[in-house]
C-alpha cells in the first residue's frame, strides 16, 4: 500500500514510560537453534560481502552497507542491530501488555525483512529510543526507507503511533511518492 495510505492506517493514542526496562525484552536468542543468535543472523542476513563463519557462529570479514548513514562496515563489531521501532517505543506503544513470549518475539523479529537492520553504531546511539518526530537518518536518501520501515513494524505488531510521530510520519512521506509499505501480522 502507499506509504500515506499506511500511515492512515496506524492506530494514534498516547504513549507513557511507566514500568519500562530494556530487561523485558529478552535479546539476542537462537531460536532456530544453529549456533547463531538473532544478532548474527541479522549480520548474516544484510551482508554484502558475506563474513565467514566459524564455530559457534563466530563471524570474520565480510562487509555491510549502514543505511542510516550510507556508510560501508567492514568490522561486524562497528554495528548495532537496530530495532527500528525501539524497544522503549514499542513498549509505550502497547508492547507493555504483552506477556514476556511475546515481547521476546518481538525482540528477535526475524519474520519481517526490516524490522531489525544492521547500522552503524554512531546514527544508532543517536536515536536511541527516539521516534521520528525526534531523530531521522543522518543520509537523506534513508529517510523514505526509514519511514517506510517504521511504518511496516508498527503494523506488524500492532503497535499505536503519538500525534507528533504521525504528524513526522506525513511529513516525510510528502517527499516519497513512490514508498509503498509491505507488512505480515506478526504471529
Amino acid at each position: 500500500m502507499r506509504l500515506t495510505d499506511a500511515i492512515g492506517r496506524l492506530k494514534v493514542a498516547r504513549e507513557a514510560r511507566i514500568g519500562y526496562e530494556r530487561d523485558k525484552f529478552r535479546l539476542w536468542i537462537d531460536a532456530d537453534h544453529d549456533g547463531c543468535d538473532t544478532r548474527k543472523e541479522v549480520l548474516l542476513a544484510e551482508a554484502v560481502k558475506k563474513p565467514r563463519q566459524g564455530k559457534s557462529c563466530k563471524l570474520t570479514g565480510g562487509s555491510w552497507r549502514s543505511y542510516y548513514d550510507d556508510k560501508t562496515v567492514t568490522d561486524a563489531r562497528k554495528l548495532d542491530i537496530d530495532h527500528v521501532v525501539p524497544l522503549a517505543e514499542a513498549w509505550d506503544s502497547g508492547a507493555s501488555k504483552w506477556t514476556p513470549e511475546r515481547r521476546e518475539q518481538y525482540a528477535n523479529d526475524l519474520g519481517a525483512e526490516r524490522s531489525l537492520v544492521a547500522v552503524s553504531l554512531g546514527p544508532n546511539r543517536t536515536k536511541g529510543d527516539k521516534d521520528p518526530a525526534e531523530w531521522m537518518p543522518p543520509a537523506k536518501d534513508a529517510t523514505c526507507t526509514y519511514a517506510t520501515d517504521w511504518i511496516a513494524a508498527k503494523l506488524r505488531w500492532k503497535l499505536t503511533a503519538d500525534r507528533a510521530e504521525v504528524k513526522a510520519l506525513r511529513t516525510v512521506a510528502a517527499g516519497c511518492t513512490d514508498a509503498t509499505v509491505t507488512f505480515t501480522p506478526a504471529p
